[in-house]
């Protein structure tokens, strides 16, 4: 089975192929272009924009940081169709265990609905959102996740920022 180039979820089926990468889909083959070009920006300025991130404040609640990156699992399944997914939060631990909480929640109601799939992925998800909580990354500095976010949005701002005018 391959793996996401950029988040690393499993693809059973399909996905999308840029060159010699594989995507789960659309939006992570255009992340994969710009953590391609995330690579090209100083290291001096990757780390001075992580460490203002880490120690910043919360974007999701304005609370004091260490700002970090949260991953939440979610599955929601309808008799024949089940669809999971997992989501990056950058935030303050608090609205990250918040947010893991919540996906916990939302699978257990509507995630065991399909048959094979729900039933085996809930728990799967379940389990991984109750261990994320258990986690306190930011104890030991900004994780590579952070780091690769900061990246990303580094290399966003400058594909998406205006072109000088010409002389």
């Amino acid at each position: 089975m391959a793996a996401c180039n950029t988040c690393g979820t499993t693809i059973l089926f399909g996905g999308t192929k840029v060159g010699e990468a594989r995507y789960c889909n659309a939006t992570c083959a255009q992340r994969g272009q710009l953590i391609s070009l995330s690579r090209q920006i100083p290291a001096d300025v990757v780390v001075s924009s992580v460490s203002k991130v880490f120690h910043g404040a919360c974007p999701k609640c304005k609370g004091p940081g260490p700002v970090d990156v949260h991953t939440s699992y979610r599955v929601y399944s309808a008799l024949i169709v089940t669809r999971w997914q997992s989501f990056q939060h950058v935030s303050c631990r608090s609205c990250g265990v918040k947010a893991q909480l919540g996906d916990a929640l939302f699978s257990l109601v509507l995630g065991w609905w399909g048959f094979p799939w729900g039933l085996i992925m809930t728990p799967v998800q379940v389990t991984r959102n109750l261990a994320g909580t258990m986690k306190n990354r930011s104890e030991t500095g900004p994780s590579p996740e952070l780091e690769n976010a900061v990246r990303v949005w580094l290399a966003n701002s400058a594909v998406n920022r205006p072109a000088a005018p010409a002389p």
